[in-house]
């Protein structure tokens, strides 16, 4: 009877997707993966015969586990309670006990478990197969942040789409720097490695002050262009951007960086434009490679058009068309910089304001 074509099971609404899940994690029991296995072949009407080659086990536990699924559901698939000593050691009470905090007697900040297992009186592997069970880690820490950016979704969504969808015949550079760097010299040359011997170098040095690293890291082909300075001031960066404007000449730039107060001073402003959406209010970790506020730069040496200098509205993908014209800044741009394309302060509120309605 085994070996004729088995009616196809029929399988409750909502447990399929659950089942599949179950064949694609990675950290689910192979015995429950198995048995989601079997149930998923069922369902489409494979031979008990088939379904047991196919899944390694026998025919009766391919008709066991249709007949538990039939009854239970996906509630029949999971182990059922094994037969021996009832459990002594109360698994709320270890839970309870690990979430609060340790007494100050102890003198530690969080629970190991042999120190919970010697403060309940129980053995740290009951302890340790309890905090499995629930899946807690009293060693383990993470970070979070709230961000009071009023505007954090709309620059977020700029800066991300930039990213994701950049401007036609554009290029968008990462910039960030690296202060304080240690310069040091080695008293001695370095000694190479040699066979039965590793590279080696004297453990004492000259230091020659700091230096900071000026890079920006072009996103499409992961060329950088980088510049170490004696000092890390506005000057340092007007001088790094110029080096960026000559190694993309005549070409549409777009600057992802951070709010630091260097890339805010007023003598960046003649040559390089924050757009209303950067530099979000405390935001949130960004992602690796990428900080959060945005500048741009024109894309020619002529002087800017009412329309090239128009921000995009703040809710808009980097590709949508200019929204309103706003009047240029009338400073004298730096030399060896590209001429200004930025908005006034108020140009830039009011702009953001009338992007809002």
């Amino acid at each position: 009877m085994a070996n004729r074509p088995a009616p196809g099971l029929v399988v409750r609404e909502g447990d399929g997707e659950v089942l599949e899940s179950w064949l694609r994690s990675t950290t689910v029991a192979a015995g429950l993966a198995r048995r989601a296995r079997i149930v998923l072949l069922a369902a489409q009407g494979v031979a008990n015969t088939r379904i047991a080659q196919e899944v390694g086990v026998s025919v009766p536990t391919v008709i066991s586990w249709r007949r538990r699924y039939e009854a239970r559901g996906l509630a029949g698939l999971e182990d059922a309670p094994r037969s021996g000593r009832p459990r002594r050691v109360s698994r709320e009470r270890v839970v309870a006990a690990t979430l609060a905090p340790p007494p100050k007697k102890y003198g530690v900040t969080h629970w190991s478990s042999r120190l919970l297992g010697s403060h309940l009186g129980v053995g740290n592997a009951t302890v340790a197969r309890v905090w499995r069970s629930y899946g807690i880690q009293p060693w383990r820490h993470g970070t979070f942040k709230y961000s009071t950016g009023p505007e954090l979704v709309a620059k977020v969504t700029d800066v991300v789409g930039l990213y994701l969808a950049p401007p036609d015949n554009a290029v968008v550079l990462c910039v960030d720097e690296k202060s304080q760097i240690q310069a040091l010299e080695r008293t001695a040359p370095m000694l190479p490695m040699q066979p039965g011997k590793i590279e080696r170098r004297t453990h004492d040095y000259t230091r020659h002050g700091t230096s900071t690293l000026f890079a920006a890291l072009e996103i499409a082909t992961g060329r950088v262009t980088a510049a170490c300075k004696p000092r890390h001031r506005h000057t340092e960066f007007l001088a790094f951007l110029r080096q960026v404007a000559r190694a993309y000449p005549d070409v549409e730039l777009h600057l992802v960086m951070d709010n630091y107060a260097t890339h805010k001073t007023p003598r960046c402003a003649p040559g390089w434009r924050p757009t209303p959406e950067s530099t979000p209010t405390s935001p949130p970790p960004a992602p690796p490679g990428s900080t959060w506020s945005r500048s741009s730069s024109p894309s020619s040496t002529a002087q800017p058009s009412a329309e090239a200098s128009s921000p995009r509205s703040r809710t808009s993908t980097p590709r949508s068309a200019p929204s309103s014209t706003t009047g240029t800044n009338a400073a004298t741009p730096l030399p060896g910089l590209r001429p200004p394309r930025t908005s006034s302060p108020n140009a830039n509120q009011k702009q953001t304001n009338n992007t809002r309605h």
